[in-house]
């Protein structure tokens, strides 16, 4: 699987990306109802290079800057999972007050028609854009009809619970329940980021760590889970981890997470790599000592090799 092409100046678009079938949307998360709309995207028009349209950030950061963190994807894990799902091109819009200003028919007219040169459209029923959301899907199927372009719009798909969105995949991990996310996701939720250097204390303990600041990611849970981390090489690792801000130690001021991988020795400080967060075991807890805590931590290691069929 080749990274798709990703592309952030709609003002410089190249021949070869221009022309496609363009799905639309922040596609947070990639979950099951944005695979949907790409699925429609390419079901009408198959000879057409498979896009998607989205912005970055997520126009919620833009306006509303000081609101906690929320997102499941980053835009490097996004473009690995729309590559996944047969995307070739990624359009992410930079969105800043300029591309905010623009009203509904001039997103149309300005981005989507002549600088995507879009082929066919898709977006979920609940599309908004523009300019204090101007246009809605039924704008954009007048819109596009005046300039040739086709348009697909995707209910929204459900299950027993009711339709799926990153709304409820976010209140799933924050409630602890990462397996019921990934039924919605159709994958492991992962957090993606740099491992950099902690006080050394795990390796003290015995119990080395890979260290990575949640960041902007959404916080789920705090506590400890069953873990696969994927490495920068492909490599896949099971482990164990913890989220949270080591109470026992003092408390830290950010949500950290820690991750002990099974049977792995190797530097992977100042690399890129993915935690899949498997199986919540148990909340982060304040211990009486560090005696206390390497004990726990053995006990959640143990605990965590049976989740994951290594026991």
């Amino acid at each position: 699987m080749s990274a798709p092409l990703l592309l952030t100046d709609w003002h410089s678009i190249p021949d070869a990306a221009r022309g496609g079938t363009v799905a639309l949307g922040n596609f947070d998360g990639v979950h099951l109802g944005h695979l949907a709309v790409l699925r429609a995207a390419h079901a009408a028009r198959p000879e057409l290079t498979p896009a998607v349209l989205t912005f970055e950030p997520h126009p919620r950061e833009h306006f509303r800057p000081d609101d906690p963190p929320f997102r499941l994807t980053l835009l490097g894990e996004k473009c690995a999972a729309l590559a996944a799902a047969g995307v070739r091109v990624v359009h992410a819009l930079p969105f800043d007050t300029g591309l905010a200003a623009m009203t509904a028919e001039e997103f149309v007219e300005q981005v989507l028609h002549r600088a995507l040169g879009a082929g066919h459209l898709a977006c979920g029923h609940d599309f908004a854009f523009g300019h204090r959301k101007g246009g809605d899907a039924g704008f954009l199927a007048r819109e596009a009809e005046k300039r040739g372009i086709g348009l697909t719009i995707v209910p929204a798909l459900s299950d027993a619970e009711g339709p799926i969105s990153a709304t409820r995949i976010r209140r799933l991990l924050q409630d602890g329940y990462p397996e019921r996310a990934a039924t919605l996701l159709g994958r492991p939720w992962a957090i993606q980021g740099e491992v950099v250097h902690g006080d050394k204390l795990g390796r003290v303990l015995g119990w080395p760590t890979a260290n990575m600041w949640i960041g902007r990611h959404l916080e789920p849970a705090r506590g400890v889970y069953a873990v696969r981390a994927r490495l920068a090489d492909g490599r896949l690792v099971p482990g164990v981890a913890n989220i949270g801000r080591r109470p026992t130690l003092g408390g830290d001021p950010q949500t950290r997470l820690e991750t002990h991988l099974f049977d792995f020795d190797e530097d992977l400080y100042g690399q890129e790599i993915a935690v899949e967060l498997l199986h919540f075991q148990r909340p982060d807890l304040k211990f009486d000592g560090l005696e206390a805590l390497t004990a726990a931590i053995a006990a959640d290691a143990a605990e965590a090799r049976r989740l994951l069929g290594l026991a």
